[in-house]
């Protein structure tokens, strides 16, 4: 189970005007902003959910994935996953998570992705049956016969974020953070990508949290919807709850934000 309560996030972040002058100045003062990306936020999520994470760019998404993968400590609040404080816990928590960030990857880029695998493999310190049992069935179930021998620098994008998803299962986490799965990914692969996780979620009870933009991710995997703006937790609830007459999602989200000024 993940309980979140009263996380508060904080970024100082320095600014300057454009110029050489205004650069030169910069070294003796500085001026800062600070940045509340997270406002004391606070939900439960039990085992085996698929929630959605929504919001707009500069909503929170992030930070609090990183937050709940032990990557970032907040300024305040508590995080419990698993009995596990991410951040205190990082090297255990670890080996219980799963994370795709569709705008990173953790496959060695001029290495066959089977090397990387095998990487990942003394890295989390998998049995070598559960390890072998595990790439198989995901090369299987993700299409990857034909891209294990391949360097991750020369696949596709839609080629390697199969990869991607299979390199955060191989030691079979409990909890899989999926931030941006399928950004530039072609109707083809988004469908194989979302099959793949509806049919984890059934199989292993994996528990999920999906942030995307893209609302067909949402409709077609989340029972569960979260909605940050402004660094709060604006809404909890279910599709159901924010459709209004023959209005696609994508317009539905849309007056949503306007509704609550994102």
């Amino acid at each position: 189970m993940i309980t979140v309560e009263h996380i508060t996030k904080t970024y100082r972040i320095a600014r300057r005007d454009a110029g050489f002058l205004n650069a030169c100045k910069s070294f003796f003062h500085r001026e800062y902003d600070e940045i509340r990306a997270l406002d004391d936020i606070s939900f439960t999520i039990q085992d085996g959910e698929m929630v959605g994470y929504i919001g707009p760019n500069g909503a929170g998404k992030s930070s609090t994935i990183k937050i709940l993968s032990g990557i970032l400590t907040p300024d305040s609040g508590t995080c419990l996953i698993n009995d596990r404080i991410p951040w205190k816990d990082r090297i255990r928590h670890a080996s219980q998570i799963g994370v795709v960030f569709g705008q990173r990857t953790q496959l060695w880029w001029d290495v066959p992705v089977a090397d990387s695998f095998d990487l990942l493999k003394d890295i989390y310190r998998i049995d070598p049956a559960l390890y072998r049992k595990n790439r198989d069935e995901l090369t299987e179930l993700l299409d990857l016969s034909q891209l294990l021998r391949t360097p991750a620098r020369q696949l596709s994008l839609g080629q390697r974020m199969r990869c991607e998803i299979a390199a955060s299962l191989l030691h079979s986490p409990k909890v899989l953070f999926l931030d941006e799965p399928t950004i530039g990914l072609d109707a083809v692969s988004k469908l194989a990508v979302r099959s793949f996780i509806r049919r984890l979620n059934e199989t292993r009870r994996t528990t999920v949290i999906l942030t995307t933009h893209d609302m067909q991710d949402i409709e077609a995997l989340a029972s569960r919807i979260l909605l940050i703006g402004k660094g709060k937790i604006l809404m909890d609830g279910t599709l159901d709850d924010i459709r209004r007459g023959g209005e696609s999602i994508d317009e539905t989200l849309a007056a949503l934000y306007q509704q609550y000024e994102i």
